[in-house]
């Protein structure tokens, strides 16, 4: 039996309104600016919490850029030489952007490890100014998100947790001015950037540890091989199902393979109709491609190669 590829892509799902775009570039723009004025005030006062935490909006910055790049490009037509056109793009640059921020983080434990031995002198009012208007300037970009696709887009979700996440960071540097402030406490800049440097790692380690099972074409954490070989069995008239894969292009793009073997009453059109719609309604699936074969004229053996 013949080949058969079933595009069943829901465009109303993947259709990118302009609002989600704008929130995207107008949150980056918003965080980018800051992060560059919490970077030249972390210098300026000597703190280590407000360079860690213009590192953890570095992040947040990178998410943005990404999520709204990933948007645009998604956007463009695939070519002969890009089959795919340019959606695995999110994922090779999240995967830079996961080793990024573990080797800042990396720097900042460094750095951090230092200053507890010797505390240095920190300039905790103008700390402290800094981080209140970083935590002000995170509120307002997650209000800026919220007017986006929030609950159906996975790109402005994602970024929108970023966001929220970097407000942990800004708490930590106020309370650490504040102790220092109040009480000298001069190791507080160091405990709050080792704060904000784990939440960082553990930020950067997640992104790669996704990336690079995607990269690797590795079955999608939300998807059940076996379930789906045996939903597929039950349909009727089917008897067999071989070579299964089920891979990631990008986030939210599921894509699957198989053969397909019906006995002597299967229809091949009907099979491969129930088989696409099953996929799609139960699985999320929207790109397959099904080879269906004849028990007596195709191949059995799932051993055996098929050509």
């Amino acid at each position: 039996m013949g080949h058969q590829h079933g595009h069943s892509h829901d465009h109303g799902h993947h259709h990118h309104h302009s609002e989600n775009k704008k929130a995207l570039l107008a949150s980056f723009l918003l965080i980018s600016t800051f992060m560059v004025v919490e970077v030249i005030g972390g210098f300026m006062t000597n703190s280590l919490a407000l360079l860690s935490d213009a590192g953890h909006m570095l992040s947040d910055a990178a998410a943005l850029g990404l999520s709204y790049t990933a948007i645009r490009l998604g956007e463009k037509k695939a070519t002969q030489r890009k089959s795919y056109g340019y959606k695995r793009f999110e994922i090779i640059a999240a995967c830079l952007n996961g080793l990024t921020l573990i080797v800042i983080s990396v720097f900042i434990f460094i750095e951090a490890i230092r200053r507890f031995v010797n505390p240095p002198e920190v300039q905790s009012l103008g700390m402290l100014m800094i981080s209140i208007i970083g935590l002000l300037v995170n509120i307002i970009a997650a209000w800026i998100l919220m007017s986006g696709d929030k609950e159906d887009n996975l790109n402005v979700r994602s970024a929108f947790l970023h966001v929220i996440g970097d407000m942990l960071g800004s708490v930590g540097a106020i309370a650490a001015a504040l102790l220092i402030y109040f009480f000298d406490w001069g190791i507080a800049d160091p405990i709050a950037s080792v704060v904000v440097a784990m939440l960082i790692i553990i930020s950067g380690v997640r992104v790669v540890r996704d990336s690079f099972h995607i990269l690797m074409e590795g079955t999608p954490d939300q998807v059940d091989m076996e379930e789906v070989k045996t939903s597929l069995k039950d349909l009727p008239n089917v008897s067999d199902v071989h070579d299964l894969h089920i891979w990631t292009i990008t986030s939210g793009f599921l894509t699957m393979s198989c053969h397909v073997v019906i006995d002597e009453n299967g229809n091949h059109d009907t099979v491969l109709a129930e088989g696409q719609r099953l996929l799609h309604d139960q699985f999320g699936i929207e790109h397959s491609t099904i080879q269906v074969e004849r028990l007596e004229v195709g191949c059995p053996n799932p051993h055996e190669t098929c050509n």
